[in-house]
């Protein structure tokens, strides 16, 4: 199982840089990480509940708190703070992290919204 070594938070706040014990490193947005929270909030219960979260494109993480030894769980500037990290989906989002994007900015355009 792959397992972070290192979780890094840009001065800015909008980068999250995710180096793991088998050598990958993933850099990976704030406005990524909000809009894909795991959360019930954002996820729903099935794939049909998902949400769009539009206008993130400033968003930033204010804080960072280890969840167990598994996950980390995000507070984002808009007080989102439902969404655990696990260790798998930080891996997730940092292997598709340019499929998700593009999918979500289609979505937005498609729905008439702005990021």
């Amino acid at each position: 199982m792959s397992t972070p070594t290192e979780i890094l938070l840009s001065k800015d706040k909008k980068l999250l840089t995710v180096m793991f014990n088998d050598g990958r490193r993933f850099e990976l947005t704030a406005e990524l990480l909000r809009v894909e929270s795991p959360s019930a909030e954002v996820q729903g219960h099935d794939p049909s509940q998902k949400k769009l979260v539009p206008e993130k494109s400033n968003i930033e993480i204010v804080n960072i708190e280890p969840v167990g030894n598994y996950a980390v769980r995000l507070v984002f500037d808009d007080m989102h703070d439902t969404g655990i990290y696990s260790w798998d989906t930080l891996l997730r989002l940092g292997e598709n992290a340019d499929e998700l994007m593009y999918n979500y900015l289609n979505k937005l355009s498609e729905a008439g919204l702005t990021r």
